[in-house]
């Protein structure tokens, strides 16, 4: 990827203005350029729309609350977690799910394919969650860049079992060195996974320092695969 995209500073922006700039494209360098700049995609038709909300919910890893029932899960190994294992699934079966507050589905057939070449660069993961009967009933996707990951969107065909792989992949998170995960907009669904609302200036301020580090780029299958032989609520 060749074509960076310097978008115009976010933080001249007046705090109730969230939205950055209207148009591009939805190219990997493009994308690549915004998170690298704590900007992301979100529109319903053309044009495309791109956001820097404030406040910005986001999850320190060691924040993670991991609720009772949750935990009984767990020492059920209720469900398989994977990583990377078939991203394109994961996308598609987020952008099926209704949402109470959306009428539609933002995550368009354009947004799959682009994201489905963000994760062939090597920057945007999938998570996955499987039942006993081997079916793919939750999950999550996300891009990482430096020490941060930013979660997009995720979906559970049974209950807790979005929760389940969330969970996962922040205790993966955290034992990787990565100082949050970027949640985007406020759910009560994240906060009752321990995430904070915080100001624009708060959230570049983590972000600045998160791109100092090294990306782990590529496929995290196998790292993933490691992790998994630990019993993710253990100490890490």
């Amino acid at each position: 990827m060749n074509d960076f995209y310097t978008f115009d500073s976010v933080l001249d922006l007046p705090d109730n203005e969230e939205v950055v700039g209207v148009g591009g494209n939805l190219s990997p360098g493009m994308l690549f350029s915004a998170y690298y700049q704590g900007i992301f995609p979100w529109y319903d038709e053309e044009p495309i729309v791109w956001w820097s909300l404030n406040p910005r919910l986001i999850l320190l890893p060691d924040n993670l609350k991991v609720t009772q029932s949750m935990i009984k899960l767990f020492k059920k190994s209720k469900y398989r977690v994977t990583v990377d294992n078939c991203f394109r699934e994961v996308i598609t079966a987020c952008s099926q799910i209704p949402r109470s507050h959306e009428d539609g589905t933002w995550i368009s057939s354009d947004i799959i394919d682009a994201y489905c070449k963000l994760h062939e660069e090597g920057f945007a993961h999938s998570v996955e969650v499987w039942n006993h009967e081997n079916n793919l009933v939750g999950g999550l996707y996300g891009v990482s860049i430096g020490n941060f990951f930013a979660g997009e969107s995720m979906f559970a065909k049974e209950s807790n079992s979005s929760k389940y792989g969330f969970i996962y992949l922040t205790r993966f998170l955290k034992s990787k060195g990565f100082s949050f995960i970027d949640c985007q907009q406020e759910t009560k669904h994240l906060v009752s996974l321990g995430a904070k609302s915080v100001s624009r200036e708060e959230f570049y301020t983590r972000l600045n320092e998160a791109l100092k580090e090294s990306t782990f780029r590529g496929n995290w299958g196998e790292l993933f695969d490691d992790f998994h032989l630990f019993n993710p609520l253990n100490p890490i």
